[in-house]
């Protein structure tokens, strides 16, 4: 009776140290808490060397932090010149059993557009693909999808800006004065606007030009977010045009004043033309700022002047791009309805990225001294500075010629923006943005996630976020057909 009753306790204690083992494991299975997925941005960036060169940052966020890794999709001779511009269209619309697509254009001063099929999805791992990472110096992973598809011919000198407001409609400005709106569904020309050429006055010495040539040419334009409205600046004009895209013609100018000029230092030594545009919006109303040589204007729907942006920082400007957290759609906890948070962010010579407030709660008054030490009455109030990302501290020395803003992660886009820029000496740095430090302007504004060296001499650059990758997608099919964009209503065409 013993034995049994000591064989039957054994047996019973084996028994009990299984179900022990799973409930262990199944506490330590829960405790665990799933990785957020990673975020890929495919990053295009154009350079006097005429390629175009195309590669991912793989953003991974852990308990340890942000990790990116980067990896080269695609390169092209794409231009028998520098690359002056990109733009990237919407991505098409998700279909059963095709990847979605991204048309990338590029202008140069070749006169040429060039227009490529980028996939919208990252690249599918294989076994061929990490056999020719390991042989090559830098991490390859190459898309069989990312393709030329032509070019097109509709101006006939260099190209300064690209743009699609849709993914029926490409807008393209060139420096023969002319403004050229393409249908992508045949990439036929619907309309080519004339900007007027200006008259030669206050010719500076030195002057290359041939006789009787003055500078001309439109340098940047920008489409207002409802289509109908378009606002563009030339070399040689001291204004500012405005289009109605409805009809295609001349809706107004606006002429920068005198005053102004000679209080941003453009009257004197510069020419005093806008180089870019750009639309935003604050205190829920619309704007947009004219970028000058060194200055920054910012304007209401009046057409007045709002503020400068600039102030005592004298340093050139390259890019214009505004910030916006939209409450209803990147909602958050600190967030109200309605509470649309909005920045100006500015690149410089000195390598930084500069962040300003244009509210009119934050607007400051110019605090300038005359030669008799009384304070100067200049009307443009100055916007507020926030911070600012890069620079010497951040090993940033060489200028930003471009930079493009990214959501990031969905789970986190009311929390952080992520932004890509590219310097003149070929590197590319990736930088995440905090809203809640911009806000309050205390503490750091963000931090450098990683930088890659493209080996270019960058002069334009473009992202989006990659959409990820449905299943049983395959990239050596799907994409045989010739690509069309038409899946818009044909009654967008009518919107020129």
């Amino acid at each position: 009776m013993v034995k049994r009753k000591r064989e039957a306790a054994a047996a019973a204690q084996k028994m009990a140290e299984p179900e022990q083992q799973k409930n262990t494991k199944r506490a330590k299975a829960v405790q665990l808490s799933p990785e957020e997925p990673a975020v890929v941005i495919q990053i295009v960036t154009g350079s006097y060397d005429r390629t175009l060169h195309g590669f991912t940052a793989t953003i991974r966020s852990g308990k340890e932090g942000d990790k990116i890794g980067f990896a080269d999709t695609f390169l092209f001779d794409a231009h028998n010149s520098a690359v002056k511009c990109l733009a990237l269209s919407p991505p098409s619309a998700p279909s059963p059993g095709q990847g979605q697509r991204v048309m990338l254009a590029t202008g140069g001063t070749d006169e040429r557009i060039n227009i490529y099929n980028i996939s919208a999805h990252p690249p599918k791992q294989s076994a061929e693909q990490d056999l020719i990472s390991s042989l090559a110096p830098r991490p390859v992973a190459e898309n069989p999808q990312n393709r030329e598809l032509g070019m097109l011919l509709h101006h006939s000198s260099t190209i300064t800006k690209l743009s699609f407001p849709t993914r029926s409609k490409l807008l393209s400005s060139s420096e023969d004065s002319t403004i050229a709106i393409t249908r992508t569904r045949d990439w036929s020309l619907l309309s080519s606007i004339k900007v007027p050429i200006p008259k030669a006055y206050g010719r500076p010495s030195g002057d290359t030009a041939p006789m009787g040539g003055t500078p001309a040419g439109v340098n940047d334009f920008a489409v207002h977010p409802s289509l109908k409205v378009m606002i563009s600046v030339s070399k040689g004009e001291r204004s500012m045009r405005l289009w109605n895209l409805v009809t295609g013609k001349k809706a107004g100018v606006l002429n920068f004043g005198k005053d102004v000029l000679h209080e941003i230092g453009e009257a004197k030594y510069n020419m005093g033309e806008g180089r870019s545009v750009v639309w935003g919006s604050c205190d829920g109303e619309d704007e947009f700022a004219v970028a000058f040589d060194r200055e920054v204007l910012v304007y209401g729907m009046d057409g007045t002047p709002k503020c400068r942006v600039m102030g005592s920082l004298r340093t050139k400007v390259h890019k214009v791009q505004y910030l916006q957290w939209n409450a209803n759609k990147d909602s958050g906890k600190d967030s109200k309805k309605g509470d649309d948070v909005s920045f100006l962010a500015v690149s410089t010579e000195d390598g930084r990225i500069c962040f300003f407030s244009t509210k009119t709660q934050d607007l400051q008054e110019s605090k300038d001294e005359g030669k008799d030490g009384a304070k100067k009455t200049d009307h443009l109030s100055t916007a507020k500075l926030l911070g600012s990302v890069g620079g010497k501290d951040a090993g940033v020395t060489r200028r930003i010629k471009d930079f493009v803003v990214l959501p990031g992660a969905e789970k986190a886009q009311q929390k952080h923006r992520v932004i890509v820029s590219g310097s003149s000496d070929g590197k590319i740095h990736v930088w995440k943005v905090e809203r809640n430090a911009l806000v309050s302007s205390k503490g750091p504004i963000g931090k450098i996630l990683g930088s890659y060296e493209t080996q270019n001499r960058i002069t334009c650059l473009t992202a989006f976020d990659m959409i990820p990758r449905p299943e049983g997608l395959d990239d050596e099919g799907g994409e045989d057909e010739e690509v069309e964009s038409g899946e818009e209503v044909d009654s967008e065409d009518g919107q020129e």
